[in-house]
């Protein structure tokens, strides 16, 4: 296949291979190949849960196996940290499912997606297993219909790599907020993380009169309020102190709050609840460039999905030489482009001489370098806003997209708005549908401020 040339170039990242173009050159082989035929997906879960995925491929034999397998097994990856599930199940060609076997397996390339979204999310291995279309389980999912509570006296907290932020409302009156400085990241003690929480909630419980509800968002993956994969416990390497201590840390706080509507989900899923209430408008998909890549999403309906929107490992360049996420082994994802890590990445072909410094305060300083007209710090803000618009039309493919929220200490300052003018540059070059579709925002002040506490805060209902 020849591989496409994108209109515009990231000026330090020139090679990026945007999986969008890669994408759309392989549909046009199979569009031209009367040969090619249907692969049906199907993602579930333990609980019945189950996604439904259709692709068109090439016919699986000879020069054609290689870029099959790569557009497959790329779709895969996307939908497993995108929609979340361990069973996977594929219909219409046993030697691809043996292939994708074989890659999700303890020793295959991707064991560590086998593990952390099988074991890790799931409490299961993933597993794949070829079928007849008929034999595929049904689709079924259902979207949580959680937020936009706002009755009686809440508190929101959200708890990101360097703060953690509290709110406490009033039927959705904010009558305080406070942000704390905190570095949960790599604390092997995780009475830590429940002192640091146990004190903003405590804080935020005292400009109240009663707490009847508390809702909270934090990085990464929470099923019915348990830990089940999140960065911000990185440190804590003992499975059994994992298990023991931090898995049930929310269920612990509910009981010290005597039991009281208490709802913990993934920081991104409350971003886009914010953004859909800040704008007061749906199908919203909100990323935030920050310490990692967060995402999150707002259904056509208003509704937030059962989607765990772990985008910082779905791949977004497939060129073979793409950056390697250290976590996870893979290439081309998201966390190296839209990230404090992907600002540190361009750094030194920008001219800039960091060493060891911390990537927040790498970050910094290339924001008071592009404060003062530096040209290198532009150029990385370029590189991210040229990677970010064929990556925005990647993800089109996968959700319904009408306003995009991008929020993140990356995007905030003069870089955060080169980073947009960039990004919708691309959009109305190479796909101007998506330009006109898409509405690109930025929070509002009031949002900055509040948004994210008011939209935690309103997950729990009030029992009757």
């Amino acid at each position: 296949m020849q591989l496409p040339s994108p209109r515009h170039l990231p000026p330090l990242d020139e090679c990026f291979l945007p999986a969008a173009l890669w994408n759309r050159a392989y549909r046009k082989l199979v569009e031209a190949e009367p040969e090619s035929r249907d692969l049906h997906l199907a993602l579930a879960r333990k609980d019945g849960t189950t996604f439904h995925h259709r692709l068109r491929i090439l016919p699986h034999e000879g020069g054609n196996v290689e870029i099959n397998q790569k557009y497959i097994e790329r779709t895969v990856k996307f939908l497993l940290w995108m929609k979340g599930g361990s069973r996977l199940y594929v219909a219409g060609n046993d030697a691809v499912a043996a292939i994708l076997s074989g890659i999700y397996s303890p020793d295959g390339a991707r064991s560590f997606d086998w593990d952390i979204v099988g074991h890790g999310i799931f409490d299961e291995p993933i597993s794949v297993t070829p079928c007849p279309r008929e034999e595929l389980p049904p689709a079924s999912e259902e979207n949580m219909k959680l937020g936009r509570n706002l009755d009686g006296c809440r508190i929101g907290f959200d708890l990101g790599g360097s703060d953690r932020k509290a709110a406490a409302l009033i039927d959705g009156k904010v009558v305080f907020s406070e942000e704390i400085p905190w570095d949960p990241y790599f604390q092997s003690d995780p009475h830590y993380h429940l002192e640091g929480i146990r004190d903003s909630l405590q804080r935020a419980a005292t400009h109240l009169p009663r707490v009847d509800a508390i809702g909270g968002s934090a990085a990464g993956d929470y099923i019915n309020n348990e830990v089940r994969v999140a960065s911000l416990f990185r440190g804590i390497k003992d499975p059994a102190v994992f298990e023991t201590e931090v898995r049930p840390i929310f269920r612990k706080l509910q009981e010290e709050w005597k039991g009281i509507p208490f709802v913990v989900i993934n920081d991104g899923e409350v971003t886009a609840l914010a953004g859909s209430l800040s704008m007061n408008a749906n199908a919203v998909l909100g990323i935030s460039m920050g310490t990692s890549l967060a995402a999150g999403y707002c259904t056509p309906g208003g509704r937030i999905t059962p989607w765990i929107n772990e985008l910082a490992f779905a791949p977004i360049d497939y060129r073979d030489d793409a950056p390697e996420d250290e976590w996870s082994g893979d290439i081309g994802c998201g966390v190296q482009y839209f990230s404090q890590q992907g600002v540190a990445r361009l750094a030194p072909s920008a001219g800039f001489a960091f060493g060891k410094m911390a990537f927040p305060e790498q970050l910094a300083e290339v924001q008071k370098a592009m404060t003062r007209g530096h040209d290198g710090a532009r150029r990385i803000y370029e590189t991210i806003g040229v990677c970010f618009g064929y990556t925005i039309a990647h993800y089109a493919e996968f959700y319904e997209i009408e306003n995009l929220l991008i929020l993140g200490r990356v995007t905030s300052g003069a870089g955060g708005e080169l980073i947009l003018e960039k990004a919708a540059e691309v959009l109305q070059d190479e796909f101007p549908q998506l330009g006109e579709q898409i509405t690109m925002t930025t929070p509002d002040e009031q949002m900055k401020r509040h948004g994210q506490a008011v939209a935690a805060a309103s997950l729990p209902t009030l029992a009757p």
